[in-house]
């Protein structure tokens, strides 16, 4: 009898220590990602373009925000609209002289955030919201089908000679949607144009270097991305993936944010679950009985497991022949700007990047911000944006950057 009740209590125990070990299991199946910030540049609060295509002005101002806080320690709120209707406007002229065989519509590049400040200057948000026409959040739909209408039928011209008023009228329908440009303002007391106040903060459009990284153009050499949003054909400079990495590294290590460029249509891209990952869907780190279960999944299952987004992965070993067949075959975009704000590590010790969006902060997992890994900063990125002096020396010298 006392060797029955010895045999059931060890069967009982194993049975416990099964169950528990199982639980335990899904767990830590359940547990996601785990990341701890290592590094973190100091930058100004997450936005929401919302329901309007204007990331690159979003991501393009919130690098200047950041460049502020960095030259000045002062924070700075600073309008984006600003920059879209400059951009609209000067667009609309070079599609009209272009008859139309130029892509129109609400997106553009960090260039073209470079290119408003040095030609018109800078506002505060305070000053021009942009909000003209009923809602507290960027609502474009109306506008951009409205301002593309427009231009379309100045280029068919009925009349068969261009009016000398088109643009002014073109100019109308902006400042009826986003509001009259400032010509003079007041911030804290004083009296500024949107030029004065540029030069007050200090902030000089030339000191801000695009990059890239492609094999179709010659490295340390500037070539404009052929890329649909880039309508001002704005050269980036050209390097090495390597070293573009490099420049990345480089830049948040020293205290400077980094734009970031990229498409975030590819569904390594989790925005709900915060993580960018480039999973190695022919080579995932397995082994033992987790590599027998693997083995007997169909390849749909394979890949619906690889995309799960419950914990760190394995990820593909990305090559400069690799980003180029993206770019080529269509299979990378011109997508989104967002800013790239500091260093993390997963709870495997990956590295990936913590990367500032705007689409809001309500009821999002990071308040607004997610984590690229660094195989998908490498494959997605179509180009950054950083500050001259964020440029390691040896790559500044092989780019005759001064």
């Amino acid at each position: 009898m006392k060797f029955k009740y010895i045999s059931l209590l060890l069967l009982a125990t194993f049975f416990f220590n099964v169950s528990f070990a199982q639980d335990k299991e899904k767990k830590e199946e359940k547990k996601g990602y785990v990341f701890t910030d290592k590094i973190i540049v100091p930058h100004t609060s997450v936005k929401n373009q919302y329901r309007s295509g204007t990331c690159w002005s979003f991501s393009g101002i919130g690098f200047i925000e950041a460049e502020l806080l960095r030259t000045q320690g002062k924070e700075y709120d600073l309008s984006e609209m600003f920059c879209v209707n400059h951009t609209y406007s000067d667009k609309a002229t070079k599609y009209v002289r272009l008859a139309g065989h130029l892509n129109f519509g609400p997106g553009a590049e960090f260039a073209d955030v470079f290119r408003v400040i040095k030609l018109y200057g800078l506002v505060p948000d305070t000053v021009y919201s942009g909000l003209n026409y009923g809602t507290d959040k960027h609502v474009h739909g109306e506008m951009d089908a409205v301002l593309k209408n427009y231009v379309d039928a100045i280029i068919k011209n009925k009349n068969r000679k261009l009016t000398p008023v088109w643009h002014k009228g073109f100019d109308r329908v902006l400042a009826t949607y986003l509001g009259e440009l400032p010509k003079k303002f007041t911030y804290e007391g004083k009296e500024y144009t949107p030029e004065s106040f540029r030069d007050m903060t200090g902030i000089n459009a030339d000191d801000y270097v695009e990059f890239t990284s492609y094999t179709h153009h010659p490295f340390y050499k500037p070539f404009p991305l052929a890329i649909p949003d880039n309508w001002l054909w704005a050269e980036s400079m050209n390097v090495p993936l390597t070293e573009m990495m490099e420049i990345i590294d480089n830049a948040l290590e020293n205290g400077y944010t980094v734009a970031w460029g990229a498409d975030v249509s590819d569904k390594g891209f989790s925005w709900k679950n915060g993580v960018a990952i480039i999973p190695d869907e022919e080579r995932p780190d397995l082994s033992g009985t987790e590599k027998e279960r693997w083995e007997k999944l169909t390849e749909k299952e394979k890949r619906a497991a690889m995309y799960k987004f419950d914990g760190p992965v394995k990820e593909k070993v990305i090559t400069q022949e690799m980003r180029q067949k993206h770019y080529d075959d269509y299979e990378v975009t011109d997508d989104h700007g967002m800013l790239i704000v500091g260093i993390a590590y997963d709870q495997k010790g990956n590295k990936y990047y913590k990367v500032k969006n705007s689409w809001g902060t309500e009821g999002h997992i990071y308040k607004g911000y997610f984590y690229a890994s660094v195989p998908y900063v490498e494959l997605q990125t179509i180009g950054i944006a950083v500050h001259k002096d964020a440029i390691p020396k040896k790559i500044r010298k092989k780019c005759g950057i001064k």
